[in-house]
């Protein structure tokens, strides 16, 4: 008779391929797209994150829950992920900043967990075959009907098509004035604000707010379906499009005509990060592709065209800019070092710009936060000659 604990939650591809493991977090059943992080810190960042609406994560660093979960990692108010994927089972916390446990966080907040998944053989089967449709499902009881499962994950519409932004966005409009973590006072307010802004929130993470507060900009965010008027109501000296889910063609329905109607009317420097550097794609007349399995993690070696400069880089995404299908008088700025895809524009005469990777992050750990700068340089020089 095996000692071997008794599954209690169960992973399954629309392929009929079955992981069992251990649950924990919440009960229940869920179905999205299945990717991999390859990050080796971040857990309840990326969790937090929402770019990852309509996705479950397999972690493929073992150690997962390690460093419990505080008030202060979270990008936004409660999960977003559908779920997590990991090797080992969450131990108990052992971090000084550790606030609550990892299983105890995903239990009260409806999110599901599986451990003692041979993640390897998890992500080489994405890898290979893309990004599958998945179902996962935790009973402490340990029953599971298979074919049901089988059956969910056959049905999940994909993200293909798909528009989360407006499912992730803010109701309404809020001031942000929070900036970067520093030691030893943590968080503190940006009192003396130098550039007006407008951050429209596809699904923004925090800390990117904190990095423009810290850039010396007096953040106002407005939801996923603001209009030109909406923005140009609040005199903004720059616009800033944020990261965020789904399909952007999906998204780009309502948002492209919003930025191309700022790009005509106004001269004010616009900058994007992921989903927003593929919104400001389309705008432009550019077209975006699904990855086979897209790019996420901490990782990512990204070179600046124009200077030669490597960045390590954080990335979140599984759609990409065609970067053939860029108009003339766009730029290519950045490409990954992994496969070549793109991950920067800009245009060539204006103070527009865009990259796909995550400059706030900070993987690198500063490489990328002369991005911010830029953008609060390019709003200084406009001001000069306004």
């Amino acid at each position: 008779m095996s000692d071997l604990p008794k599954p209690t939650a169960c992973l399954v591809l629309a392929d009929g391929t079955i992981f069992m493991g251990h649950g924990f977090g919440a009960k229940g059943q869920t179905e999205a797209e299945l990717c991999f992080n390859t990050a080796m810190t971040g857990y309840q960042e990326i969790m937090t994150d929402p770019s990852y609406a309509g996705q479950i994560v397999t972690f493929t660093f073992p150690h997962i829950g390690n460093t419990g979960v505080n008030a202060e990692d979270d990008e936004t108010a409660n999960p977003v992920a559908a779920g997590m994927v990991v090797k080992w089972d969450p131990t108990d916390p052992s971090n000084w900043r550790a606030q609550e446990k990892l299983q105890d966080w995903l239990a009260k907040r409806g999110r599901i967990g599986i451990g003692s998944i041979d993640t390897r053989r998890l992500t080489r089967a994405i890898r290979q075959q893309g990004a599958p449709h998945a179902a996962m499902a935790h009973d402490p009881e340990g029953n599971f009907d298979i074919e049901a499962l089988v059956a969910a994950a056959r049905a999940f519409p994909g993200l293909e098509g798909l528009d989360l932004a407006k499912d992730v966005t803010c109701a309404q409009s809020y001031r942000w004035d929070e900036m970067r973590w520093a030691w030893p006072e943590g968080y503190t307010r940006q009192e003396a604000p130098k550039h007006k802004v407008v951050a429209i929130d596809y699904g923004a993470k925090r800390n990117i707010l904190r990095c423009l507060a810290s850039a010396g900009c007096d953040v106002t965010v407005l939801p996923a379906t603001a209009t030109a008027a909406d923005v140009l109501s609040h005199s903004p000296d720059g616009l800033f499009l944020s990261n965020g889910p789904g399909d952007p063609a999906a998204t780009g329905e309502y948002a492209v005509p919003m930025i191309k109607e700022l790009m005509e009317k106004t001269e004010m420097p616009i900058f994007g990060i992921c989903l927003g550097h593929q919104m400001l794609a389309l705008a432009l007349g550019a077209k975006t592709v699904k990855m086979n399995h897209g790019h996420h993690g901490a990782n990512h070696p990204v070179k600046e065209v124009e200077t030669g400069k490597v960045e390590i880089t954080s990335m979140n995404h599984g759609f990409t800019v065609d970067s053939q299908t860029l108009p003339e008088g766009v730029l290519e700025t950045h490409v990954s070092l992994f496969d070549g895809s793109n991950c920067g524009i800009r245009v060539a005469d204006r103070p527009i710009y865009s990259v796909q990777h995550h400059p706030e992050a900070s993987p690198g750990p500063q490489d990328s936060f002369y991005l911010f700068e830029r953008f609060a340089e390019a709003m200084a020089a406009r001001e000069k000659v306004s």
